[in-house]
């Protein structure tokens, strides 16, 4: 960092710091969660990554928390960004939100770390460092990998191209990446990368429904095949009259007596 604040960032993502990394990486979820937490929560989106509260550690920490107790490798870290475009082009009604992004990083940074890491922990261990029981870990982790469809790496250059897209989007403004014209780069992609997290687009009152698109930070979605959204099954409206009626209760013992 120079006496104006500015952070200078290597040209490779390899040899960044992992904590900037980090705080880079948080600044895009939490811009992503920030808009998806407006769209209205249907029964049909839920998955087994919604959880009934937000949680009380923020996003950065969390990594943090993830950072220092499993060793992750910065590439782990990064592809947690190609899941997350993965997923939401693949599976459109799921989004990134305040209830679904810390079990979504977790079961990420498990499944990337076992499939191409030589070393790795247990899965009760990374339910313990990520405040879940090991049963609902297992649980993300199938599922996890069947919305990824088993395709857990991408090219360094794809990993590489984030690493830029953190960088120039970051909302502080603080950082550059050293040899990089960041402006040049925001203007000679092509194609241009999606707009991250489009606003729902309000389909007419007969359908009852939001069409959302998906909220992809890099990607060109033109090459992934969406899954066909369905009606909610049985189980996942259960589950969302569940989870309204915790929202009633929490509601209710925080109203003034």
């Amino acid at each position: 960092m120079n006496s104006s604040g500015r952070v200078v960032l290597p040209s490779a993502f390899e040899d960044a710091d992992i904590d900037n990394l980090a705080l880079l990486i948080a600044d895009m979820l939490e811009r992503l969660m920030a808009h998806n937490d407006q769209i209205p929560l249907l029964a049909e989106s839920l998955t087994r990554f919604h959880s009934r509260a937000v949680p009380s550690i923020n996003v950065l920490d969390y990594l943090r928390r993830i950072i220092k107790f499993t060793k992750v490798e910065k590439t782990c870290l990064l592809l947690t960004l190609h899941y997350v475009d993965q997923i939401c082009a693949r599976t459109p009604l799921f989004t990134l939100s305040s209830l679904t992004c810390h079990r979504f990083i977790i079961a990420s940074i498990t499944v990337c770390n076992k499939g191409l890491c030589d070393t790795f922990c247990t899965n009760s261990f990374y339910a313990r460092v990520g405040g879940i029981p090991v049963s609902e870990l297992n649980d993300l982790e199938r599922e996890f990998l069947r919305m990824i469809d088993w395709r857990l790496t991408c090219t360094r250059e794809v990993l590489q191209e984030y690493y830029i897209n953190l960088v120039r989007t970051d909302s502080t403004g603080r950082f550059s990446i050293l040899g990089i014209d960041m402006e040049s780069t925001a203007t000679s992609r092509s194609p241009s990368p999606p707009a991250m997290s489009p606003a729902p687009v309000p389909m007419s009152h007969q359908h009852r429904s939001i069409r959302r698109e998906a909220s992809t930070i890099l990607i060109d979605t033109a090459t992934l095949t969406p899954q066909v959204p369905q009606g909610p099954t049985v189980e996942q409206n259960m589950a969302f009259a569940d989870l309204q009626k915790s929202w009633g209760g929490m509601e209710s013992e925080s109203a003034p007596g």
